[in-house]
């Protein structure tokens, strides 16, 4: 790590702490070779992507804005993941953590988002190969070429990536000859209005709406005994669904009412019995039997338009054409997705897809519009390629707004990026991973001719 300036913002101007001159860090461009991988984001792409470059005998620095690796799961820890073990271990980490005493899990066991850090992405970071790269607490704000910003192009190619990373009250620069961004979506969640536009109502509910699965053993009396939504049609909506559920159990006041823009709640449903992930489609087994027996209340197509408060909360929408006042609601609970982030990008030239967000030439293959598949075929370095040479997005934040990823997925994304910056474009090349099938696929299309998958 070559670290430029540390800024002091409470001074009136920066403490320089190691400079190059211009002549310096032009001779220095032809030697970008020798500067670090840079990786942001210490999830499990993030420590992927590290444990394959301790693979390939290349310098890295990752940087996790957090206080501890994976920070962001462990807002979502308490909830069961729907692919076991098997599929949620890499193969490169699993080869470093086997020259150890980690004890490896059941494979085909299902772990909560907290065992997925505790059993296996902690013991990955403490690695004396990755630890002494990892920098926490670590926020990198912006990204841009060296002296550059996006609109100039002249010698664009050969010039170091300048990472800009606020750690406390210092801001350093950090150079790199390559950028990993893992950062993904969560913790950037999609409103309740079905726009996707954030108004100042929906904002005003801060204490009445939860945007993810709520712990709801640290909850309990915020939700016993309410009348509570939950919107979206997803995995997350139905999670949250089935916790609630075992909530309204004990507490049988607790009323669920199930809120989503899709044309019938059986879509909602998945594969069930059909699924090769049995835990995926166990949760629309599950959810179908809470609907027939009237223990959720299902609305929809509802279409929210603003979500707002008074003595209770309302949601309101349209219903077939026509405006609609759902009523009488204590709490929220919004499980309408996330979004990406591109921030700390602006200055870099990217391709993205106007649809789904995602990396441009992956849209094709995940947009919601054409596909309805759980399961996308994996692929690496060249349809991950950005024309930012040598940057490049994965995980979760490459599908964009589409839901579809699979941690699989992001591990092939990695370890072939991690072969090509290595020099090795044959292994860049090739296709390592098979994931499971859905069992089914569906299709909301006019033209039903279309196949999926």
């Amino acid at each position: 790590m070559k670290t430029l300036k540390v800024i002091q913002p409470t001074g009136s101007c920066c403490t320089t702490v190691k400079t190059k001159s211009t002549k310096e860090h032009m001779t220095a461009n032809a030697s970008n070779k020798n500067l670090p991988i840079a990786i942001i984001g210490a999830g499990p792409i993030g420590l992927a992507a590290a444990a394959h470059l301790v693979e390939q005998k290349q310098a890295f620095i990752l940087l996790e804005a957090g206080n501890e690796v994976a920070y962001n799961i462990r807002s979502w820890g308490h909830v069961t993941l729907f692919s076991p073990w098997r599929y949620n271990i890499n193969k490169a980490a699993k080869a470093l953590l086997n020259e150890t005493n980690w004890q490896e899990p059941n494979l085909d066991a299902l772990p909560t988002g907290h065992e997925l850090i505790d059993f296996y992405l902690k013991p990955l970071a403490e690695l004396a190969q990755i630890k002494s790269s990892i920098q926490l607490n670590a926020k990198v704000v912006g990204i841009s070429k060296q002296f550059n910003d996006k609109m100039k192009s002249k010698n664009r190619v050969d010039q170091a990536f300048h990472l800009y990373v606020e750690q406390g009250n210092d801001l350093h620069i950090i150079e790199a000859r390559a950028v990993i961004d893992a950062t993904g979506t969560w913790g950037n969640p999609n409103p309740a209005n079905t726009a996707g536009v954030w108004l100042k109502t929906e904002k005003a509910l801060a204490n009445q709406i939860e945007y993810g699965i709520p712990d709801l053993n640290m909850n309990v009396e915020k939700y016993a005994n309410k009348k509570i939504a939950v919107i979206g049609g997803g995995h997350s909506a139905i999670n949250t669904l089935l916790s609630l559920a075992e909530l309204q159990e004990e507490n049988p006041l607790t009323q669920l009412v199930w809120i989503m823009r899709k044309k019938s709640v059986e879509e909602a449903y998945g594969g069930e019995e059909k699924d090769a992930l049995e835990a995926r489609g166990t949760l629309g087994i599950r959810i179908h039997e809470l609907v027939d027996t009237g223990k959720v209340e299902v609305i929809t197509p509802f279409y929210v338009s603003q979500v707002k408060r008074d003595e209770n909360i309302h949601i309101i929408g349209t219903v077939n054409d026509e405006q609609n006042v759902l009523t009488g609601f204590d709490e929220l609970i919004v499980n309408a997705g996330s979004r990406p982030d591109f921030t700390m990008n602006s200055e870099l030239r990217l391709s993205i897809d106007t649809v789904t967000e995602s990396v441009q030439a992956l849209a094709s293959l995940i947009d919601p519009n054409e596909h309805s598949c759980g399961t996308v075929r994996a692929h690496g370095e060249e349809i991950l390629r950005q024309p930012e040479k040598d940057f490049y997005i994965v995980g979760a934040k490459s599908y964009g707004r589409a839901p579809t990823f699979l941690m699989a997925t992001g591990y092939e994304q990695v370890r072939s990026i991690t072969a090509y910056l290595a020099g090795d474009k044959e292994a860049s090349k090739r296709v390592e991973l098979k994931l499971p099938e859905t069992g089914v696929c569906g299709i909301n299309l006019a033209d039903k001719s279309k196949s999926c998958c």
